[in-house]
C-alpha cells in the first residue's frame, strides 16, 4: 500500500466481524491510525502502528475536526501510511468529506474505504428491515444532531410526508424534540418506533413502542449513545425478525415483559 497517503475508512456499526476485508487489511498495514470514539477496542487488535484517539463525546472533542484535518496532512505528508477510521460509512455523517476535501486541498492522495452503515445494519440486526415489500418501500435517513446555527435546518413537514421508513442518526440527545417535531408536521403520534442501542455491539438493545412515547420510554430504559431512532411500520416485524433480546416497551398502562424474540 502506498506511503504518503490517507485511508478514510469506515469502521461498520460496531461488530469488528462486520468490517470489510479491506479495512481489516490497512490497519494492519498502516503505520498510523487515527480512530473514532465508540469503535469496538477488538477493531484494533493487529494493529502494529501508532493508534491516535481522535475521537468526539458531545461537548468534548481531543481535537477540533480542523486540527483532525492538519494531523492527517502532517502524517501523509511525513510518507507515512494513515488510516482514518471512522464509525459506520466515512461519508454519511461522518464528516468524511470534509477531511477529503481538505487532503484534496494540500494535494495529499487518498482512497475512501466504504463501510457498513449503522443506520441499515442497526436495525436489520434487531430484527427491523427498513424495507419490506408491501410496508416500505423508500427509505429516509437524517441526522438528529444538526450543526447550531445552520442556516437550513431540517425540513421536518417534509420528512414527515415521505412515507416509508425514517431512520434518526445521533438522535439520543434530542430525542423528545425530534419526535414531538415530526408529530407536529403531521407524522401520526401512534407510527411504531423504535430505539435501538449500540447496534452490532455485544449488549445491543432495542425498545419500540409509538413516536408519541419512544422519548419517554427510551428515558425510562436509559437508552445512551450510540443509539438510532427507527420510525415506521417496518418497526412491527421486530416481533416476527428479531433474534436478540429486545424489549417491548409500550405506553404506560400497556408495558409488558422484555421478550426473547426467535
Amino acid at each position: 500500500m502506498a506511503r504518503g497517503k490517507v485511508y478514510l475508512v469506515g469502521a461498520g456499526p460496531g461488530d469488528p466481524e462486520l468490517m470489510t476485508l479491506k479495512a481489516r487489511r490497512l490497519l494492519e498495514q498502516a503505520d498510523v491510525v487515527l480512530f473514532d470514539r465508540l469503535l469496538d477496542p477488538r477493531m484494533m487488535d493487529g494493529v502494529r502502528g501508532e493508534k491516535i484517539d481522535v475521537g468526539k463525546n458531545a461537548g468534548r472533542h481531543k481535537l477540533s475536526q480542523e486540527g483532525i484535518n492538519q494531523l492527517l496532512i502532517e502524517k501523509a505528508g511525513a510518507g507515512l501510511m494513515v488510516v482514518r477510521l471512522k464509525g459506520g460509512d466515512p461519508y454519511l455523517f461522518g464528516r468524511g468529506g470534509e477531511e477529503a476535501l481538505a487532503l484534496r486541498e494540500k494535494g495529499i492522495p487518498f482512497e475512501i474505504v466504504p463501510g457498513v452503515t449503522s443506520s441499515i445494519a442497526a436495525p436489520a440486526l434487531a430484527g427491523i428491515p427498513v424495507t419490506h415489500r408491501g410496508v416500505a418501500s423508500s427509505l429516509t435517513i437524517v441526522t438528529g444532531h444538526e450543526e447550531p446555527g445552520k442556516e437550513a435546518p431540517l425540513d421536518w413537514k417534509a420528512i414527515a410526508g415521505l412515507g416509508g421508513t425514517l431512520v434518526v442518526l445521533m438522535g439520543v440527545s434530542r430525542l423528545k424534540q425530534n419526535a414531538a417535531a415530526l408529530i407536529a408536521a403531521g407524522k401520526p403520534a401512534d407510527t411504531p418506533a423504535a430505539m435501538v442501542e449500540k447496534g452490532g455491539w455485544k449488549d445491543q438493545r432495542m425498545i419500540s413502542a409509538t413516536l408519541g412515547t419512544i422519548a419517554e420510554e427510551a428515558r425510562a430504559s436509559k437508552i445512551e449513545s450510540p443509539a438510532i431512532l427507527v420510525v415506521g411500520e417496518v418497526v412491527r416485524l421486530a416481533e416476527k425478525l428479531g433474534k436478540k433480546r429486545i424489549a417491548i416497551l409500550r405506553p404506560a398502562h400497556q408495558q409488558e415483559e422484555s421478550a426473547a424474540l426467535a
